[in-house]
């Protein structure tokens, strides 16, 4: 079962990330500038945002598992139609549609945390498949490397839907962590004077019954923290991990080779960050876990970006961040399966992950735009950035605190 979620996972990650690797073969393939490139990638983020709408609804509406294997088929279908991609908008169309895969986190964090609600260490269990991320990362670069060369980017990503679908047969035979939503009534019987329990199907609810649960009075707060926390803390991922190299080159002056080398290395002490992250989330609490670990690494980012430029110093305290920027999403996401209730599960924690793609756009545009009014990179990056995890640890400080839930529904006595 984790396995299968992992194995999803690590196949979403390394599509989205292989599109960001080919993208400048992909423009020389089309003929476009960097300029032209990076306008469509940012048009895609916005398809994107609103794709990734989509599946909250189902995971609520069809079930935990039914919505897992459709988000596999849509990954699939778009890294192959990636390969017969014609031109820009061509492109923008079928790359708005990979916020299906990119929601399969949020489907893995409902699915799992109830699944594995009796389980103790539940949350060091997730990490694992959380873990994916920089698995998928490191996996698409590698893979990439090698076949590029001998099939191009189009067959490139034909491999990765051909092994994305590869998966779909086991996800299949997954059990379903939840029926159709219920509620239990009594059913009183006077000829025999007992009383019997009788479960009641609830009508399907219009799509704005959906929402009006996440911001009705008891849940309003707990949504706009989480909203706020993945907003705002993807500026930071985008300006500090997804630009990384860039920021690296630009900011430190380490040459582009180096910096890949300090990347990868570095993403290997994020997979340790995620183990610990989620080992923490069960001992200590996963909000709290969050909060500090994201204050950290908004601290390490400005030592980062304002210390010294030595290779050796960039090193241990960009692996330091990574480790605490990108470790507590393994406690996040399944802490985001438990807080909310279980009728809302799948549409809360979908919206929230939602507005990632709307932080890397801000991220990218307000790094854009104090690069254009003269100020240097390693500002930059600390008022596009830093400033911003910062605030999502604050945000995240006003969710539910995980250890006083109230049990769910199907363990309320």
């Amino acid at each position: 079962m984790c396995l299968i979620c992992g194995l999803a996972w690590v196949m979403s990650v390394y599509d989205f990330t292989l599109f960001g690797t080919l993208l400048p073969v992909m423009a020389d393939d089309f003929g476009w500038s960097a300029a032209q490139a990076t306008t469509v990638n940012t048009i895609c983020q916005v398809g994107i945002f609103f794709i990734m709408l989509v599946p909250g609804v189902m995971i609520d509406r069809l079930g935990r598992k039914k919505s897992l294997v459709i988000l596999m088929a849509g990954g699939a279908l778009v890294a192959g139609l990636t390969g017969l991609a014609m031109g820009g908008l061509s492109l923008i169309l079928i790359r708005s549609l990979s916020g299906l895969s990119l929601s399969e986190e949020v489907v893995n964090a409902v699915y799992l945390s109830e699944m594995l609600e009796k389980v103790k260490r539940r949350g060091l269990i997730y990490s694992l498949v959380q873990s994916g991320w920089p698995i998928g990362a490191l996996l698409g670069a590698g893979v990439c490397a090698v076949t590029l060369p001998l099939v191009g980017w189009r067959w490139s990503f034909v491999i990765a839907a051909v092994a994305t679908l590869a998966i779909i047969p086991f996800a299949l035979r997954l059990p379903e962590s939840r029926k159709t939503p219920a509620v239990p009534t009594a059913n009183v019987d006077a000829a025999v004077g007992d009383s019997a329990a009788v479960t009641v199907r609830q009508p399907k609810r219009p799509l704005s019954e959906e929402f009006r649960v996440l911001f009705a009075p008891n849940l309003r707060r707990h949504t706009l923290a989480m909203c706020g926390a993945w907003l705002f803390n993807w500026f930071g991922n985008q300006v500090l991990t997804v630009l990384g190299t860039t920021v690296l080159v630009e900011a430190k002056g380490i040459p582009l080779e180096r910096s890949l080398v300090i990347l990868v290395v570095s993403n290997v002490v994020a997979f340790f960050g995620y183990l610990c992250h989620g080992w923490l989330g069960d001992r200590v609490g996963r909000r709290n876990t969050i909060v500090r670990s994201w204050v950290v690494a908004s601290v390490l980012s400005v030592a980062l970006l304002l210390g010294p430029n030595e290779e050796i110093f960039v090193f241990v305290a960009y692996s330091l961040f990574l480790f605490f920027q990108l470790g507590p999403y393994a406690a996040l996401l399944f802490y985001m399966g438990e807080s909310f209730p279980e009728e809302a599960r799948g549409s809360g924690a979908n919206l929230a992950h939602a507005l990632a793609p709307v932080g890397s756009i801000f991220g990218s545009g307000i790094l854009a735009a104090m690069l254009a009014l003269g100020v240097t990179m390693s500002w930059s990056a600390v008022i596009a950035g830093s400033i911003f995890i910062a605030i999502s640890a604050a945000c995240m400080w006003f969710g539910n605190d995980d250890r006083k839930l109230p049990p769910s529904p199907s363990h309320a006595a």
